[in-house]
């Protein structure tokens, strides 16, 4: 029996994809361009939105990739190493979690959208290339990025199930997931105080 078998392999990448996760690039960009913390800006959440609301599109936009390929790399070092789309899942919800309750930062993260579109992206593409576009659309017509990630992350199970149903528990989990870490912006959505882009 080789060393690495598929359980040992999966616990291994998982750790990795949650070590990964745990790096809040939104913080090391905005050092990177001299921004204030983006924690301390909208919804107090390190990812891009907040990044833009200091600094713009290009700061915005490298936090943007840089989330989402720590969520991509390690699913696809799941999927080069030959592991099942199970274990694959299970090593993108590790990044998701990573992002979200870091360990380098107390514990304390972002909503995990664009790290769960990486990771999307690596094992179901057909699919997250269709969420993406929905949070696009939303996001153009309302301009709240949190109602614009609430409908495309939840909308993903039904496109999964569709297209790529191997892969509906990922984005299943990945839509409560996205949902729960929303719950205070679903409150000021309802109540209109949400802030928009």
């Amino acid at each position: 029996m080789p060393l690495l078998n598929e359980p040992v392999l999966t616990m291994l990448l998982c750790l990795l994809a949650y070590l990964a996760g745990s790096v809040l690039f939104a913080l090391m960009v905005c050092r990177l361009w001299r921004l204030p913390d983006p924690r301390a800006q909208g919804s107090g959440n390190p990812g891009a939105t907040n990044v833009y609301r200091t600094g713009g599109w290009p700061p915005a936009l490298a936090t943007l990739l840089l989330d989402g390929l720590k969520g991509w790399f390690p699913v696809w070092l799941a999927g080069l190493a030959g592991l099942s789309v199970f274990s694959q899942a299970m090593v993108a919800l590790c990044a998701v979690t990573g992002h979200m309750i870091p360990v380098f930062f107390r514990f304390q993260g972002g909503k995990g959208v664009a790290t769960a579109l990486g990771g999307g992206l690596a094992l179901a593409p057909l699919t997250t290339v269709i969420i993406s576009t929905i949070w696009g659309l939303v996001m153009w017509r309302w301009r709240i990025s949190a109602l614009a990630s609430i409908i495309a992350l939840g909308c993903g199970p039904l496109i999964a199930a569709v297209l790529e149903p191997d892969t509906l528990p990922l984005f299943g989990l990945l839509a409560l997931l996205i949902i729960v870490r929303h719950r205070n912006n679903l409150i000021r959505l309802a109540q209109g105080r949400e802030s928009k882009f």
